[in-house]
């Protein structure tokens, strides 16, 4: 069901700071930061040749990422994207084995214009998992 990994999403504290490590440093092409109110992000890619890196960093008080980074002042893995056919069918099979799906299980429009959903990461090894429609 599941296809290529989309990407690994890093929560940052300081996001200019980290695209500089990024495309200095490691010497990676990164994006220009791409606030998404909707989602309370504000997020930059790290292009690899294989996959991408999602550098998050919250968009105001409300995010749904700032306890994460309050918890975690360093920053730190988020979660990990991987791509899916049909996002609606892998939802209902998903649903169908018992795995529950954040939020109200409708598809939200994510970074790369694409419907994603947000698995609870009890149901994943420990790990919150996005699946994007590819």
């Amino acid at each position: 069901m599941i296809g290529r990994l989309n990407h690994v999403a890093i929560v940052v504290p300081d996001l200019a700071a980290a695209s500089k490590t990024y495309a200095g440093t490691l010497g990676a092409r990164v994006s220009a930061p791409l606030d998404m109110p909707a989602h309370g992000v504000t997020t930059v890619f790290v292009e690899l040749p294989n996959t991408k890196i999602e550098l998050l960093h919250p968009l105001g008080a409300n995010s749904p990422i700032a306890k994460f980074l309050a918890d975690h002042p360093s920053g730190g893995m988020h979660h990990i994207c991987y791509e899916v056919d049909d996002i609606l069918a892998a939802r209902d099979r998903l649903k169908a084995e018992g795995a529950r799906v954040l939020g109200d299980g409708t598809p939200k429009i994510g970074a790369h214009d694409k419907p994603v959903l947000f698995l609870h990461p009890k149901d994943f090894c420990g790990t919150l998992v996005e699946l994007e429609q590819a």
